[in-house]
């Protein structure tokens, strides 16, 4: 049995050189979804207590206690707690170290963004 002839579709293209592209060292620590949503909320709001959090992430408490606490030992986010009346108050804010990781971070996406579009 003949084998069929190639038709000119099959021949692969001939291969260019890979463009090179740095990837960014990203901030691991913010990277996280949850973690980059809680910095990225608190960078358009002063202040967000426990439950704004909870409601703008929608989430469990689990899930913002453990992740604002990553923040917090970072020095990305502080943390005050006070009462009103009886009832516990937990208030987040993102400190000026914060601010800089998320504007870091903001700008490698865009870097490897330009990268990928110009590509």
């Amino acid at each position: 049995m003949a084998k069929a002839a190639r038709k000119p579709a099959d021949v692969p293209a001939p291969r260019r050189q890979p463009v090179e592209t740095k990837i960014p060292d990203f901030d691991r620590l913010i990277h996280e979804k949850t973690r980059l949503a809680i910095v990225s909320a608190l960078a358009v709001n002063p202040t967000l207590t426990f439950n704004e959090m909870k409601a703008i992430l929608e989430t469990t408490d689990g899930n913002v206690s453990v992740h604002t606490r990553k923040l917090e030992e970072a020095g990305y986010v502080s943390c005050k707690k006070s009462f009103e009346g009886r009832m516990p108050k937990t208030e987040y804010a993102l400190t000026a170290s914060g601010r800089r990781a998320l504007e870091k971070y903001l700008g490698h996406m865009e870097a490897l963004i330009r990268a990928t579009r110009g590509a």
